[in-house]
C-alpha cells in the first residue's frame, strides 16, 4: 500500500509540466485565432478537445491545489490541501457532465468602509472544473473583448487603464461620466449572461448550474437567482463577458452624431476596469445622452448605475458644483491651468493646462492609517519586527503609484511616518530624552541620514522610504494584444517592468530573460512565481543575486523537495511535509488585473 502511494506521489511530482503547458497553449492559441477570424465552429470543436484533454485537467488541478492563494480554503465539502494521490484522483474525476455543489459564503471586510463583501467559495472539485472551463473560454473571449477593458484580464492592469485615460486627455480637456455599477457581481441577469455567452449546450448547462447552485451561510441554504458568486475561479471572466459590448454600443451612438463619423468615434473614449468605468467626451450634451444610453444598456443585463457614486465632471473646470477632475482606481486625474512657460503645445497652439495624475486623497489617508495601525499593534515588539511588517506595505503602495506624479505625496507620507515612529519610540522610553531616542532608533547609513533601522550584529535592517521609489512612466499594453497571441518575449518583458513587480524579481526576470530555469518556459503575466536559493541556505547558500533564481511556484515546490532529498539522502523525513515549500517563503502572486485594485480576482 505504501509503495503504491509513493508511486502515485512520484507520478505527480515527476510530471513533465513543460510538455503539458505546451499542449494546452497550442490549443488555446488555435482557439484564439479561430475566434479572431469568427470561425465559431472551429472554436467549439477546439474547446471540447481542450476540456477533454488530460493535460488541461492536470494544469487546472495544479492551479487550484498548488498555485492559487486560496488552495487551503475549503468549500462546503471541507476538502482542502490535497496530496498528490488526491490530485491525480481529482484529475481522473473531472468531467463537464457532472453535478455541482453550492458555494460556501464567507464575508470579508471591504477596504475603506465598514461594509463586508460576500465571497462564494466553491468546492475543490468545482474550482478545478471552473479552471478547466476558463482555460477554454478565456482564449475565445480574449479575441473578442473590447480594447479598453482592463480588469481581470491576463496581461492587463489598472496602470494600463490609467495610461489609456492620460493619452486621450493629455492634449484636450474633456467632460467625464465617472460611473459605478451598483452591486455588479450580485445582480447580473443569468439569462442575459448565458445568451451572450452563446456556447454549446453541455457547457451552457454546466455554467447555469454554477450560477444557480446557491450558497450555504451559517448552515442555511440560500438560492442564487441572479449574479455571479465572487470567489469562484471563473466569476471574473463571466462578469467581463456580461459587461462586454457597452463600449461598442457607445461607439455606435458616437458614429450617429452630426459631423465626420471617424472624428466622432475618436472623440469618445470609454475605459473600463471590471465594474468601474469612465466615459470621456469634449461635449457635455453627448455625455448626458451617454448616461441615459448606459442606463438602458445596463438594464438589459439586470444592472443599474449607482446614483451615489456616479457623477459628471470636467477634467479642467467646475461643472454644476462638481470640482475638476475625478478619481479612478485609486488615482486622482485632473488638469490644472498653467502659464505659457509650463503648458504643452498642440500644432503650435498653447494648451493652457497641464494634466497631472496623482494618488487620490482617500487612498493616501487609508495608507497612512494602515501604517498607524501596524505601528500601534507593535507597541512592545522589537524594532526589527516592526520594520519587517512595515516594509512590504510601504514598498507595495509606493510601487503602485510609481508611474504617476507622486514625489510630493511620497514626501508627505514619509513625514507622517516619521511622526508615527517618533511617538512609538517615545512611548517605549518615557524617561529618556529625544537625543537618546534618536541615537537608539535612527542611524546614518551611507548617504542616508535619519534612517529608522536596527542592527542584528551582521547587517542593518532599514525601514523603506516612500520617496526612494523612482517614478517611471508606465507603457500601456498594445491595443488588442493578448498573451494568447504567443508573443512571449513581449509579455515577459512587461511582467519584468510592471510597476508592482518587486525590484529583486524584476532584476532576476531580466537576468533570466523572462524564463523559468527549471522548466524553460516563459513566465506569464498570470503565473505565480517565487524567489529560490540555488544552493539552499541550509546548505550554506548565500542570499545574493548570484545564488538566486526566479521559479514558477510549482517548479519551486519540486526544487525544494529535491533539495530536501539531497540533504538527507532519503525520499521521506518523518514528521516533515516534503510536498510544498514553507508558506513563509517569498512569493509573487498574479499581478491583479488584480492586485492593483482592492477587489477579489
Amino acid at each position: 500500500m505504501s509503495n503504491t502511494h509513493d508511486n502515485v506521489m512520484a507520478e505527480w511530482n515527476t510530471t513533465n509540466w513543460r510538455k503539458l503547458e505546451k499542449i494546452v497553449f497550442k490549443l488555446q492559441k488555435r482557439i484564439f485565432k479561430a475566434s479572431e477570424r469568427g470561425d465559431i465552429k472551429a472554436v467549439r470543436r477546439l474547446q471540447k478537445t481542450l476540456m477533454c484533454s488530460r493535460s488541461a485537467k492536470m494544469l487546472a488541478v495544479r492551479q487550484v491545489t498548488q498555485d492559487n492563494q486560496g488552495k487551503k480554503t475549503a468549500g462546503v465539502d471541507g476538502v482542502k490541501s490535497l496530496t498528490p494521490p488526491q490530485r491525480l484522483k481529482l484529475v481522473k474525476n473531472l468531467s463537464i457532465k457532472q453535478q455541482v455543489r453550492p458555494t460556501r459564503r464567507v464575508w470579508i471586510p471591504k477596504p475603506g468602509t465598514e461594509e463586508k463583501r460576500p465571497l462564494g467559495i466553491p468546492t475543490m472539485h468545482d474550482r478545478a472544473l471552473q479552471c478547466l472551463i476558463k482555460l477554454a473560454l478565456e482564449a475565445e473571449w480574449e479575441a473578442r473583448f473590447e480594447p479598453n477593458s482592463f480588469g481581470f484580464r491576463p496581461g492587463r492592469s489598472s496602470h494600463d487603464a490609467i495610461e489609456a485615460i492620460h493619452t486621450v486627455i493629455a492634449q484636450k480637456a474633456k467632460y467625464v461620466l465617472d460611473a459605478d455599477i451598483a452591486k455588479c457581481f450580485d445582480r447580473i441577469n443569468h439569462n442575459a449572461l448565458l445568451k451572450k455567452l452563446n456556447t454549446f449546450p453541455t457547457l451552457r448547462r454546466l455554467i447555469k448550474m454554477w450560477l444557480k447552485a446557491g450558497v450555504m451561510d451559517g448552515g442555511k441554504m440560500f438560492p442564487t437567482d441572479e449574479g455571479t458568486p465572487q470567489g469562484g475561479v471563473i466569476s471574473p471572466l463571466l462578469a467581463n463577458i456580461a459587461l462586454h459590448g457597452l463600449e461598442n454600443r457607445l461607439k455606435q451612438f458616437a458614429s450617429s452624431l452630426p459631423g465626420r463619423k471617424k472624428d466622432n468615434i475618436n472623440a469618445l473614449t470609454m475605459v473600463r476596469y471590471a465594474d468601474d468605468f469612465v466615459v470621456l467626451h469634449p461635449d457635455i450634451s453627448v455625455i448626458t445622452s451617454i448616461k441615459q444610453i448606459v442606463t438602458e444598456w445596463l438594464n438589459g443585463i439586470g444592472l443599474e448605475m449607482s446614483e451615489k457614486k456616479t457623477r459628471i465632471s470636467h477634467t479642467l473646470i467646475n461643472v454644476e458644483n462638481q470640482s475638476p477632475g475625478f478619481n479612478f482606481l485609486g488615482f486622482n486625474i485632473r488638469q490644472y491651468p498653467v502659464g505659457k512657460t509650463h503648458t504643452g503645445k498642440v500644432q503650435g497652439k498653447l494648451l493652457g493646462f497641464k494634466t497631472l495624475i496623482k494618488p487620490s486623497e482617500k487612498k493616501i489617508q487609508l495608507h497612512v492609517q494602515s501604517i498607524g495601525e501596524i505601528i500601534a499593534s507593535h507597541k512592545t515588539a522589537k524594532q526589527e519586527a516592526l520594520i519587517a511588517h512595515l516594509n512590504p506595505v510601504i514598498v507595495g503602495w509606493s510601487n503602485y503609484y510609481s508611474t504617476v506624479v507622486s514625489k510630493r505625496t511620497f514626501n508627505t507620507c514619509d513625514n507622517h511616518l516619521y511622526s508615527q515612529l517618533k511617538s512609538w519610540a517615545e512611548r517605549r522610553h518615557p524617561n529618556k530624552n529625544s537625543s537618546w531616542i534618536a541615537d537608539k532608533y535612527w542611524q546614518t547609513v551611507g548617504e542616508r541620514n535619519w534612517a529608522f533601522g536596527a542592527s542584528n550584529g551582521e547587517e542593518i535592517l532599514l525601514l523603506a522610504e516612500h520617496k526612494k521609489t523612482p517614478i517611471i512612466r508606465h507603457i500601456k499594453v498594445k491595443g488588442n494584444y493578448s498573451p494568447f497571441n504567443g508573443d512571449w518575449a513581449y509579455w515577459s518583458a512587461r511582467r519584468g517592468t510592471h510597476p508592482e513587480t518587486p525590484t529583486r524579481v524584476a532584476r532576476l526576470m531580466k537576468k533570466q530573460k523572462g524564463m523559468c530555469p527549471h522548466c524553460n518556459l516563459y513566465i506569464r503575466s498570470e503565473d505565480l512565481i517565487e524567489v529560490d536559493h540555488i544552493i539552499p541556505r541550509s546548505q550554506g547558500g548565500k542570499d545574493n543575486y548570484s545564488n538566486l533564481q526566479l521559479l514558477h511556484r510549482h517548479c519551486h515546490d519540486i526544487k525544494t523537495m529535491m533539495d530536501i532529498k539531497s540533504l538527507v539522502g532519503s525520499t521521506h523525513i518523518k514528521g516533515q511535509n516534503t510536498e510544498e515549500p514553507d508558506d513563509a517563503k517569498v512569493s509573487r502572486p498574479v499581478l491583479k488585473t488584480s492586485g492593483s485594485r482592492e477587489g477579489i480576482a
